[in-house]
């Protein structure tokens, strides 16, 4: 009776096919994790802008005495480069006992173009009342 051999070689190399991918599925979710954390640092980064932007139309309706027209778009701040906010102000007076102004203000913070694969945007709206 002949003895068989060469069992090893073909275990060795089932093993290797499995570790070799095992090893590029780590590389690729170490990828998407790269990814995911990236886009959330963006996205907390155009939240930050829109809300540069309601801050400074607020104040720029308080200071000036209540008045949308002051209110120009779009906006860009120094201190987050990169990012473009679009602010749109109404002015909707209410006349009840007393006579007040609801103003609306909405914010539109965007980064890179809109087909883009690094896309991001954060709309942000207030309302307050003079």
């Amino acid at each position: 009776m002949k003895k068989q051999t060469g069992f090893s070689i073909v275990m060795a190399i089932f093993i290797l096919v499995v570790l070799s991918l095992l090893g590029g599925y780590m590389v690729k979710l170490s990828g998407v994790q790269h990814a995911t954390s990236a886009f959330a640092i963006q996205g907390a980064r155009a939240y930050q802008a829109a809300r540069a932007g309601i801050g400074w139309a607020v104040s720029r309706i308080i200071t000036d005495g209540g008045n949308c027209s002051d209110i120009v778009s779009p906006i860009s701040f120094a201190d987050i480069s990169g990012f473009a906010v679009s602010l749109t102000c109404m002015a909707q007076p209410i006349a009840e006992d007393t006579n007040y102004v609801v103003y609306k203000i909405t914010a539109l913070s965007e980064f890179g173009a809109y087909n883009s694969a690094n896309y991001i945007s954060r709309r942000i709206e207030v309302s307050i009342v003079d």
